[in-house]
């Protein structure tokens, strides 16, 4: 350094040090321009800016001075001064372990002691900076001896305590002499730091998917703390420090202890830390020997110590180790277990206590010891010991279950101990098996045994010689039968345990019992004799000896007649040595009901009741008990019986409610059979079906369980699971006819009535006389027709019904107890028949109902004497049906006649002839019997309602008989119903009825709505909405509503007629061609099939399907239905003269005539239309019927003149023909088809006069009605034909310079296309016939017809493929089903002339043959496909 530098750091000295901050600023300013890295330069320019309050360019010059020379303090110190002029703590802290680290250095202890006491002070302050806990105890370590600074400390004075303020460094100074608080102080900050840590790492990871169990989740996060702790270090520094106190040393060693315990449960126990978890194992198990030792008050250590031991028995447990433990911690839950168990097996706690006499008080107190140890145990969750006293206490007081609860906690306990401490602990585990598996064996034996066999093999293959082990496995095999296997497990544990009492002569009783079921009774009852003897010698164990004596007994019983005497004395001696033996008391019950004479059965039934009462499980006595109390129908005292023996037996070890789906495998299935048949008795179906399940898994091959099981699920509804059980039940016993006959009564019930009858039929062939079979047959009859009528087979329901009414007539004739059911079945089958309008076996009904006559009248109801006409006679004015009807109604009334066996059976008899009276009254013309069968029927449905007011269909019956004449009454009875059964689609329907029949629209359609809903296929709500819809002007909405209506399973007679009136009108007002309306009227055609085959006698019906036949092409058919309408409205009229009838009748024989003209039959048309004519007024009247009127005459006049024509009268043909004209007078369209029509059957008579004659009544029709576009067609037609151009001309003139539109509309059919295509053809114009039907596909490319015209005409010009084209595009547009099946054979033999041979040849024989299939009545298809054959194969 120059002179010139010292002079001027010399004068910035001075100038700081007379306060001259600007000059002392300048001074080291001139300095560093010469030397930038003078320290002292740096060091007084950063003081002066300090002063200045420039800190950021004091801090600048500081740091400078730093990096000149950074070992000097003064730029240091002067930097930790800015720094805390500033409040810059986080600099000022490292700043002071840069100072600290500088004076230890430089062996300056007082400067490094205050910076560090600085350091720990601002680490304390939270206002000055947020320090961590951890930053805390790092600041607080630089004390320690493991500081590097402790060398430099240590050399500090020791501190004066009376003068604190002496020193500036006494903190210090203090933790060098004692550490101790330190040590305790960064304990105590540790101990929070890592307890804060783990609750909010658990926390955090108890919220994740997936998370482990919250003991898993808390042993995991211990595990990562644990593992890098800070604490076992500080603890065992606090352990070793000479200034610990005891108490300090104690709660320290009790800390060390928890936190390594801890961490040694958290370590998994698998391969991988097995020496880690070794290692710290040994170290828990020492600092527990050293508190066991000392005899520390640590129960954690003295419980730990405890609970991990290994011991065989309880008594290997160290009992000084347990009386130190009970004196240490007296109010313990474990020092209570422990000294009420001491005092329970005898062992004093004190020396003291054992030389003490016990006194009667001590006495009196064993008898709270095991409640005292129940008590306490209930806090005991974790202890294995407390564990081990409870289940060796249960097992020796017989509470098996609880044993077993017990023994399975156990385990668990000691699977987890073993888990945390690495180590097994085989022996103490062994004992929890043995407990629980001779538990197991001894609770609800053999239940549990093959659970329990698991276990004792367990414990026997680790210990062959356990005597219980072997004892249990000796058990096992005598419930299993195994006499000799278990003889062998019982002599071996004798000869083991020679003197021992427990095992061993209990062995030797065993081994002789199995002896005798081995048959070698005289030597088990010579080694049963020892083992009495021996028992004699103990004081109490009575059960023992009764149970020995008992088995004496059976021995000599087993012997035969002459040792039951003495057997009895046995029995006896067995009650005196124990009053409360049950088996003693079952025996002695079989010897009085069966070998004493006279037999004693009320001396016996005490006996069983005695024995039942003792042990349940005693199953003889239960079953003979059950089977008196079944005998003499006490139904629940049999339950009481059989569910004490189930619950005796474990079967309802889970409670009453145990469910029947459990694996268990009954002993006794006599009990569940009882059970079940109980159930079955109160038609509790459902848990009579579990009780034969559980009584099947004893014996699979059970007939009669089979069987009630059978019975069992048909009666509760569940009918496949019937018919399963039922035919294995017939498989194991198939003479059984009971099965048969179930199995039939569930096909009934199924629907399955075909088969049902085969099985009745199949009993009946070998049991002709069984009644209930009959009774089933009959039903099944009655059923089938049923079905059959609903489904339109008639003659079958016809044959079904008649079947019913002999078979039951069988069994009127077999037996009188019957009569109810039979006449029930009877009536429905008469009132069945009465639906029907013929018969096809007339006369076998005939003899079936005069069978019948003179059984139901004799017993005349007073109510019917008004309505039927007795005696009732079959004669030539009443009709079969409607005799059959009044047959039925007295059936029905002499059913009612013979009474009721309850209330709802006199209800339901009252129903039945109501039900009868309502048909009958819409059936019979006589008013006044109507009215009479009216109210007879409603007062037999109010007599009904009276029995029995909850049945929903007396209301619905009484509503329906109310519909018209009471209006309220029907409105509350529908109500009512509803309110029964919410659920019934008929209900809701009528009550929809009822509104709509007084015009409440919108509450009639919610009615309906509400049946659709409940029943989707009730075709009846489906009508209501259609009739609905009809009132609100819908109607093609209403005609849907019909045609649905008409889909459904159940067909609606209404619904048919409806739907094909609606589509009749439909289709004649909306199709003028006749091959569009035949596809469209098929519906209707079999839906009026269907409608006359079950109302044959209704005359609409029967006019509308003749109709329809006509238009189908069906006219002989229809001319049959026309017919039977004629005959229907003849005696109508006969017996009303109603003039609708007659205009009826008229325009019948009308159409009919009509039809046998198409038939050729013309002089049956002439009658007809002379019927009709004879029928109409020669000059129509005025009036609305004037038209029609007019009409009905004009065709029945051109008619008359076209079938006289036929019939070669041409002169009463012209004058019919002139008359027809006449009668059409000024009505165009009846005109103009007269005038078309006589045209052409002058154009018929051949001559030249007569077709010119033809000729101008057209041109005067023409002339007369230019739109006539029937007369213009044959006009033109008779052109063509005569090739008069001027007249085809004249006749389509007008028509064609019509717009396209205009002359569509007055040609739908497009005859004028036909008749000009025709016209080319026949003069040989092709060419032209190609374009005017080209000009007609351009003018509707999407009709098909003029499309297959025009392939038609290019494929004869041998253009295939463009025929194709033209087809193949009209297979595009349109979706006419009809159209599109006429133009297959077209188009198979365009595309067979296109292709020759290959695929296509074959696609058009493919064609050919779906056209023939789709229309095989064409003869055309079938010219076609052998067309397309030979050139196939040619």
């Amino acid at each position: 350094m120059s002179a010139f530098v010292k002079t001027k750091v010399k004068a910035a000295r001075d100038a700081i040090g007379k306060k001259d901050y600007e000059k002392a600023r300048e001074l080291a300013l001139g300095v560093l321009e010469y030397e930038p890295d003078n320290y002292h330069a740096n060091l007084f320019l950063g003081l002066a800016y300090f002063n200045l309050k420039q800190y950021n360019e004091s801090e600048q010059a500081y740091r400078k001075a730093i990096a000149a020379d950074p070992n000097q303090t003064l730029a240091w110190q002067g930097i930790l001064k800015l720094y805390e002029e500033s409040g810059n703590w986080a600099e000022v802290l490292r700043t002071l372990h840069k100072l600290v680290e500088l004076h230890a250095k430089s062996n300056d202890a007082v400067k490094c002691a205050e910076a560090i006491q600085k350091i720990i002070e601002l680490r304390r302050d939270t206002e000055r900076l947020q320090s961590t806990r951890l930053e805390l105890a790092e600041a607080l370590s630089l004390l320690l001896p493991d500081s590097p600074f402790y060398p430099v400390l240590s050399t500090l004075p020791a501190p004066d305590p009376t003068n604190p303020t002496s020193s500036t460094t006494f903190l210090a100074q203090s933790a060098i002499q004692d550490s101790l608080p330190i040590l305790q102080e960064l304990v105590s900050i540790h101990e929070q730091e890592e307890r804060a840590i783990g609750d909010a790492e658990v926390a955090k990871r108890r919220q994740r998917l997936g998370a482990l169990s919250p003991e898993e989740t808390r042993k995991q996060v211990a595990l990562e703390i644990l593992s890098k702790s800070k604490l076992p270090r500080l603890y065992n520094e606090i352990l070793n420090h000479p200034n610990t106190s005891d108490d300090l040393r104690r709660e320290t060693e009790s800390k060390l202890l928890r936190m390594k315990q801890t961490h040694l449960f958290s370590i998994p126990a698998d391969s991988k830390n097995k020496d880690k978890k070794a290692r710290l194992a040994a170290e828990v198990e020492e600092l527990i020997n050293g508190i066991v030792l000392l005899k520390i008050p640590d129960e954690l250590a003295w419980t730990l110590l405890i609970e991990s031991k290994d011991a065989e028995r309880i008594e290997d447990y160290d009992f000084d180790l347990l009386r130190s433990f009970i004196a240490l911690f007296p109010d313990s839950s474990l020092t209570q277990l422990l000294r009420a168990y001491f005092g329970y097996i005898g062992v004093p706690l004190t020396d003291e206590e054992e030389n003490e006499e016990p006194s009667q008080e001590d006495a009196d107190e064993e008898l709270d010891y095991v409640d005292t140890m129940m008590d306490a145990f209930s806090s005991l969750e974790d202890s294995i010991l407390a564990h081990r006293i409870i289940a060796e206490l249960y097992e020796q007081e017989a509470d098996y279950q609880n044993a077993i609860k017990t023994s399975e906690s156990g385990l668990e306990l000691i699977r987890r101990v073993e888990q945390d401490w690495g180590r097994s602990i085989n022996k103490t585990k062994k004992a929890f098996k043995v407990i629980l598996g001779t538990s197991l064996v001894h609770h609800f034996p053999p239940k549990h045994h093959p659970r329990a066999l698991g276990f004792i093999d367990e414990v026997l293959a680790e210990d062959p010689t356990n005597a219980s082990a072997l004892m249990g496995r000796g058990f096992i095999l005598q419930h299993a039968k195994k006499w000799s296997e278990a003889s062998s497990i019982f002599e071996k544990v004798a000869k083991l345990d020679v003197d021992g009492v427990e095992h061993g002569l209990r062995a030797k009783e065993e081994h002789a019992w199995c002896t005798a079921m081995c048959g070698e009774l005289q030597a088990a009852a010579d080694e049963l004799r020892e083992v009495i003897v021996t028992l004699d010698g103990f004081e109490g164990r009575d059960d023992d000896k009764a149970r020995a004596w008992w088995r004496l007994g059976r021995c000599y019983w087993d012997m035969g007649d002459a040792y039951r005497e003495e057997a009895y004395k046995h029995f006896v001696t067995a009650l005196k040595r124990s009053s409360t033996f049950a088996p003693a008391f079952t025996s002695l019950g079989i010897y009085y009901s069966e070998y004493l004479s006279p037999p004693d059965p009320n001396r016996a039934s005490k006996c069983f009741q005695k024995a039942f009462e003792l042990d349940p499980r005693e199953a003889e006595a239960a079953r003979r008990l059950a089977e008196g109390f079944a005998e003499e129908g006490e139904w629940d005292l049999v339950e009481v019986v059989a569910r004490r023996n189930i619950e005796g037996e474990g079967g309802l070890e889970d409670g009453p409610e145990a469910k029947a789906s459990r694996r268990y495998l009954p002993i006794n299935a006599w009990a569940w059979k009882a059970v079940g048949a109980v159930e079955m008795f109160r038609r509790n179906y459902p848990p009579a079906i579990e009780a034969y399940q559980i009584a099947l898994r004893t014996d699979v091959d059970d007939h009669m369980s089979w069987l009630r099981l059978g019975e069992a699920y048909s009666k509760a509804g569940r009918f496949a699971a019937a018919i399963k059980a039922l035919e294995r039940a017939h498989e194991l016993e198939p003479n059984d006819w009971v099965a048969s006959y179930f199995i039939g009564e569930v096909q009934r019930q199924m629907g399955l009535y075909e088969e049902a009858i085969k099985a009745f039929e199949q009993i009946i062939e070998h049991r002709p006389q069984e009644l209930g079979v009959l009774h089933s047959l009959g039903l099944s009859f009655l059923d089938l027709g049923r079905l059959e009528l609903s489904t339109g087979f008639i003659a079958r329901a016809e044959t079904s019904f008649t079947s019913a009414i002999r078979v039951t007539l069988e069994l009127v004739a077999a037996s009188p107890g019957f009569r109810r059911v039979a006449w029930k079945t009877i009536g429905d089958a008469l009132l069945q028949l009465s639906s029907f309008a013929t018969f096809t076996d007339e006369d076998a009904l005939r003899e079936v109902v005069s069978t019948i006559v003179p059984l139901a009248t004799e017993h005349l109801g007073k109510g019917l004497t008004n309505i039927l006409t007795y005696p009732l006679a079959l004669d030539e004015s009443t009709s079969l049906p409607a005799f059959i009807l009044q047959v039925a109604l007295a059936a029905y009334d002499y059913k009612l006649s013979l009474g009721g066996l309850n209330d709802a059976a006199s209800g339901a008899a009252h129903y039945d002839v109501g039900i009868a009276l309502s048909t009958f009254a819409r059936r019979i013309s006589d008013s006044a019997r109507r009215e009479r069968a009216e109210q007879e029927a409603i007062a037999q449905f109010k007599h009904a309602l009276r029995l029995e007011p909850s049945n929903d269909a007396f209301w619905l019956a009484l509503g329906n008989a109310t519909f018209l004449s009471q209006p309220p009454l029907c409105q509350h009875s529908y109500i009512r119903a509803i309110e029964l059964d919410g659920k019934s689609a008929g209900a809701w329907t009528s009550l929809g009825m009822f509104y709509l029949q007084h015009e409440d629209v919108e509450l009639a359609n919610e009615a309906f709505y509400k049946a659709q809903t409940l029943d989707p296929d009730y075709a009846l709500a489906w009508v209501g909405q259609g009739l609905v819809a009809t009132t609100n002007q819908h109607h093609k909405d209403a005609s849907a509503l019909f045609e649905h209506a008409t889909g459904l399973t159940a067909a609606v007679p209404e619904a048919d007629l409806e739907y094909a009136t609606r589509l009749f009108n439909k289709v004649n007002a909306s199709t003028r061609s006749r091959l569009a309306s035949s596809e469209a009227l098929l519906p209707a055609f079999f839906v009026l099939d269907r409608y006359c085959k079950q109302r044959p006698r209704d005359a609409t019906a029967l006019h509308l399907f003749g109709l329809v036949c006509e238009r189908v092409g069906h006219v002989e058919l229809g001319i049959e239905m026309l017919t039977r309408a004629i005959a229907v409205l003849e005696a109508a009229y006969e017996e009303t003269e109603d003039p609708a009838t007659e205009r009826q009748f008229t325009t019948a024989h009308t159409n009919v005539a009509r039809l046998r003209l198409a038939t050729a039959d013309y002089e049956g048309a002439l009658e007809s239309y002379q019927v009709a004519t004879s029928l109409l007024p020669e000059e129509p009247e005025e009036g609305g019927v004037q038209a029609d009127t007019q009409a009905l005459l004009a065709q029945c006049q051109f008619g008359s003149g076209l079938a006289n024509f036929k019939l070669g009268n041409l002169q009463e043909a012209l004058a019919q023909f002139e008359a027809a004209m006449a009668t059409a007078g000024e009505n165009a369209s009846i005109r103009g088809h007269v005038v078309v029509l006589l045209a052409q059957t002058l154009w018929a008579i051949g001559t030249e006069e007569a077709k010119e004659s033809a000729k101008a009544q057209l041109l005067q029709s023409i002339e007369y009605d230019p739109e006539n576009l029937m007369a213009i067609n044959t006009l033109a037609g008779m052109g063509i034909l005569t090739d008069d151009d001027n007249l085809v001309d004249a006749a389509l003139s007008e028509l064609l310079s019509l717009p396209i539109d205009q002359r569509h509309e007055r040609d739908p059919e497009r005859d004028v296309t036909y008749l000009l295509v025709q016209h080319h053809l026949g003069q040989g114009d092709a060419q032209q016939a190609v374009a005017v039907a080209e000009k007609a596909v351009h003018a509707e490319p999407e009709r098909i017809d003029v499309r297959r015209k025009l392939a038609s005409l290019t494929l004869q010009s041998g253009e295939s493929s463009a025929a194709l084209a033209i087809l193949g595009g009209s297979a595009q547009t349109h979706s006419d089903f009809a159209q599109l099946r006429r133009s297959l054979a077209l188009h198979s033999v365009a595309l067979c002339l296109e292709s020759g041979t290959g695929e296509e040849a074959a696609e058009a024989l493919k064609l050919a043959q779906k056209g023939v299939m789709l229309s095989p009545w064409d003869q055309h298809g079938w010219e076609v496909l052998a067309y397309i054959r030979s050139r196939t194969a040619s």
